[in-house]
């Protein structure tokens, strides 16, 4: 799939097929995580992958967290304090959406959660004081599929148009002709 197709298509799946997703597929995910750009290349992440259904099932009490269950893939992205204090937020989560795309071009479903008990998650994978959990990505096979109709349900889906999100040169200017 194009680049610009996955953006396209990418939607935010809350139901899942048990299928397990192919290690290949898996890999090619965490490597786009891995390559993201982070402020002074200090890469300060560290993704766990849980396939466990008990501990998918115990990360999935979040208000919004309920297709973690489901998915047969949990993400989860951790930012590491230590390795670059003013950035670790934003670099993991540039990774983490760099992998929603990935995973989107792989023709696979994936939903940010934002919603967790980070004690509760870091209890349970046992993650270091020094990492903070910025998201989870539930990821799988949705249970619809993909499908043209759902490409153009998401193309259509109400987003603000370019000249509300964008200024040129100063807020509020729009581009000279």
């Amino acid at each position: 799939m194009e680049t610009f197709q996955a953006i396209l298509s990418r939607r935010s799946v809350r139901s899942y097929l048990p299928d397990p997703i192919p290690q290949e597929k898996l890999y090619r995910i965490l490597e786009a995580g891995r390559l993201s750009p982070s402020a002074m290349n200090r890469q300060p992440w560290h993704f766990i992958v849980v396939t466990d259904p008990e501990k998918r099932k115990e990360l999935a009490h979040g208000k919004f967290g309920g297709m973690l269950k489901e998915a047969p893939v949990t993400i989860v992205g951790c930012g590491d304090r230590e390795a670059s204090p003013k950035w670790y937020e934003v670099d993991t989560a540039i990774a983490l959406q760099t992998m929603v795309i990935a995973a989107t071009g792989e023709e696979l479903g994936t939903c940010w959660v934002g919603s967790f008990d980070e004690a509760k998650v870091k209890e349970i994978l046992k993650i270091p004081e020094r990492y903070k959990v910025i998201a989870m990505l539930a990821v799988g096979y949705p249970k619809d599929g993909f499908s043209l109709t759902g490409t153009i349900t998401s193309a259509l889906r109400r987003r603000k148009q370019i000249r509300e999100i964008v200024s040129y040169n100063e807020y509020g200017s729009a581009p000279r002709s």
